[in-house]
């Protein structure tokens, strides 16, 4: 079975931008936190802040306890983009790149004449050193090779900082049994408790199970993949839709009061809104979430007509808010989703809604967009975000990356790594 996939995941991104960009962070534990709040947790740590125990979802508080020396770096997502294009560039040069998974991992079918052990590793040598060239030396990844890409995802995990990995054939399915169950890339906690139902607690059980009994244990065809792809074969994925846009923002201190946290909200409405219409999608649903300190969240939701209209969602947006008690607690995040989306194009118009108001405010949103793509996404907004317009900067999900001609807000300065 030949070598089809090579898989290049970059190290503890974040704070490795940092230090590649800051000296004086170089060699030192760092942790790369959303908001500079003792409150909130870190979202990125650097080798040396692993080694102390700090990972993403550490509490900054907590982190520094267990090293009182660690750097706390407030993130720059708009740098982290700009340099994710970077190393796109770079990697690009020395192979294609079929698929950008992530801001830190891009997916490269191999080519006819790359796809034995030697050659193949001497690709992905070269792709290391391109990337320290051409973007940086502090930017190291661990790149995975394997008869398919599930196994390029776990080889890449195997050697980390600055790995490589090449899993043949012949090394499966033994190559893998030192592997927890949810170092197996799709098994998160509950299908973990779900396995372990089933009889499956080690990986090595989890190799050796029938194809019927893992279709069970994920009760439908992703267990059949599973099965295939733990064996190496090439397993067709259907393309993945949107299902929702949104927003969430955790609130520094100062905003931690009704009147502001709406004010984010709103402003985080105004920006998926935005993102919607560039994305050729409507909606017709939104939800709305409020995270406490020390309490139980909030959370509400209201179906509607398709639309991409911002004043139609402000509009449900003041319906919901309205929903939410009057309390004394502190808010500590929110957040706003549309789901229910239909493409664009496959969304025909109520002969009632398709009014000379309704084509006034394509026109203006059209404007709008325009004009805050030109010049920044605080050009131009409604009022109702005004007290948050230097609130909720732009940041990156594990599956989006922002794009900067729509999202960016002018904040951070250009800085290539």
């Amino acid at each position: 079975m030949a070598l089809r996939s090579l898989l290049v995941d970059f190290n503890s991104y974040f704070a490795s931008v940092e230090q590649e960009l800051r000296k004086e962070l170089r060699g030192k534990p760092v942790a790369v936190v959303p908001v500079m709040a003792e409150t909130t947790c870190c979202i990125a740590a650097s080798y040396e802040a692993k080694r102390f125990g700090i990972k993403t979802g550490t509490q900054v508080r907590q982190a520094r306890l267990l090293c009182p020396k660690l750097e706390i770096v407030q993130a720059r997502p708009k740098t982290y983009v700009e340099c994710h294009h970077q190393l796109v560039e770079a990697v690009e040069s020395c192979l294609h790149i079929d698929e950008v998974l992530s801001i830190d991992e891009m997916i490269c079918d191999l080519p006819n004449n790359f796809r034995k052990e030697d050659r193949a590793r001497g690709l992905a040598k070269h792709i290391k050193q391109t990337i320290a060239r051409k973007v940086g030396q502090y930017l190291k990844s661990s790149i995975g090779i394997a008869p398919n890409r599930f196994l390029a995802k776990m080889a890449s995990n195997m050697q980390k900082p600055n790995g490589l990995i090449c899993l043949q054939e012949e090394d499966l399915p033994e190559a893998l049994y030192k592997l927890e169950l949810r170092d197996i890339h799709g098994v998160g906690k509950r299908m973990e408790q779900r396995l372990r139902e089933y009889g499956i607690t080690t990986v090595y059980e989890l190799c050796h199970t029938s194809k019927d009994k893992l279709r069970q244990a994920w009760n439908g065809v992703e267990g059949e993949r599973i099965f295939r792809n733990l064996r190496g074969e090439e397993v067709y994925y259907p393309p993945t839709k949107h299902t929702t846009i949104g927003h969430s923002h955790v609130l520094p201190p100062e905003e931690r009061n009704r009147k502001l946290a709406f004010a984010v909200i709103n402003r985080l409405t105004q920006k998926a809104a935005m993102r919607l219409r560039n994305m050729s999608y409507m909606a017709s649903a939104m939800h709305i979430s409020i995270k406490h300190i020390n309490a139980p969240s909030w959370r509400n939701d209201m179906q509607f007509l398709e639309t991409q209209d911002t004043l139609e969602f402000i509009r449900i947006l003041n319906l919901l808010w309205d929903r939410y008690p009057r309390t004394t607690l502190k808010p500590l995040a929110v957040g706003v989703t549309f789901f229910n989306l239909t493409a664009e194009n496959n969304y025909t118009p109520s002969f009632f809604s398709e009014t000379e108001v309704s084509k006034n405010r394509k026109t203006l949103h059209k404007a709008m967009d325009e004009l805050n793509t030109k010049f920044g996404n605080n050009t131009i907004y409604f009022g109702g975000a005004y007290e948050a317009l230097r609130s909720a900067p732009m940041r990156i999900a594990f599956n989006h990356i922002p794009d900067l001609k729509i999202e960016d807000d002018g904040r951070e300065a250009k800085q290539r790594c």
